[in-house]
């Protein structure tokens, strides 16, 4: 049996599990029309059974979920709900927690461009090739954003948006998304100074190199090493590949705060060395 505690909108309200004595807020199609607070609830039915988020959970460390709940209108919320939904269908899980930090994120960001403050996000281009189904999950949620409130939020935001999207998949958080691609993009600016040039960022060694500064981030956090050593190997065959991934590398221990193994540096360095062609130039030579 569930109290209502206050209904948000037609899609969202609060209300106390009378049977475990918690507060959650539940989510879905039709939830929250014509309840009224104090109503008592068996259940929400419907066509669609409705997401219930644990409140002292779904705020996900923003502070008190009532207050967050406050400030945000509820078509921003639904529109969060929309998005974590699309996660869900498009992924086939997401962290409920997402919720209500996306929810406040859009409340800002609307905010800001209503006041006629935009954002910019250097890092866009490399979330959008990092996390590309992520991306276009979060332009799909900005699209309708747009059509619902009139706020044009563009493709930095989106990118934004696609790390919260990515880190309700992996038991991650959104400054590990942004790490990664931080470390990407330094990684990106050494090759460019190796080669003298923009590289393809639609190339197949660039996605590699990706993928790699990813999964490197998240061995570093986890704790766990590489067993085999090409340092050596590197280090003739691609030798400004190799300190070029020794800068990338102190640059990841300053970011991350954490040491990073010198055998790191050599699988970093044989990536880079694909996509600045380091190690076709080498080989010539032989």
């Amino acid at each position: 049996m569930y109290r209502i505690t206050k209904p948000l909108n037609h899609n969202a309200l609060l209300a106390f599990n009378m049977d475990d004595a918690r507060e959650y807020l539940v989510v879905g199609r039709g939830v929250g029309f014509g309840r009224k607070p104090g109503e008592r609830v068996e259940d929400f039915g419907g066509a669609v059974e409705p997401q219930r988020y644990l409140l002292s959970q779904a705020a996900g460390g923003r502070g008190d979920a009532h207050d967050l709940l406050a400030r945000i209108d509820p078509v921003v919320l639904d529109v969060a709900e929309g998005i974590y939904e699309d996660v869900r269908d498009t992924f086939g899980k997401a962290d409920p927690k997402m919720l209500l930090p996306l929810a406040d994120h859009l409340a800002f960001a609307v905010a800001r461009v209503r006041e006629g403050g935009g954002l910019s996000n250097p890092l866009t281009e490399d979330i959008r090739a990092l996390f590309p189904r992520e991306f276009e999950v979060a332009r799909r949620g900005v699209a309708e954003l747009a059509d619902r409130m009139g706020v044009e939020l563009g493709d930095d935001e989106v990118g934004l948006i696609a790390l919260h999207v990515h880190s309700s998949l992996d038991d991650g958080h959104v400054d590990q998304a942004i790490q990664v691609a931080q470390l990407t993009r330094a990684c990106i600016g050494a090759v460019e100074r190796l080669t003298g040039s923009a590289i393809d960022v639609s190339s197949y060694d660039y996605n590699r190199l990706m993928t790699h500064v990813k999964y490197m981030v998240t061995r570093i956090i986890r704790g766990e090493r590489l067993s085999i050593d090409v340092n050596e190997t590197i280090k003739l065959s691609a030798p400004s590949s190799y300190r070029a991934a020794e800068a990338v590398c102190a640059e990841m221990e300053r970011l991350m705060g954490t040491p990073v193994s010198e055998l790191e540096v050599g699988y970093l360095a044989m990536h880079i060395a694909r996509v600045a062609g380091e190690e076709s130039r080498a080989a010539s030579h032989r």
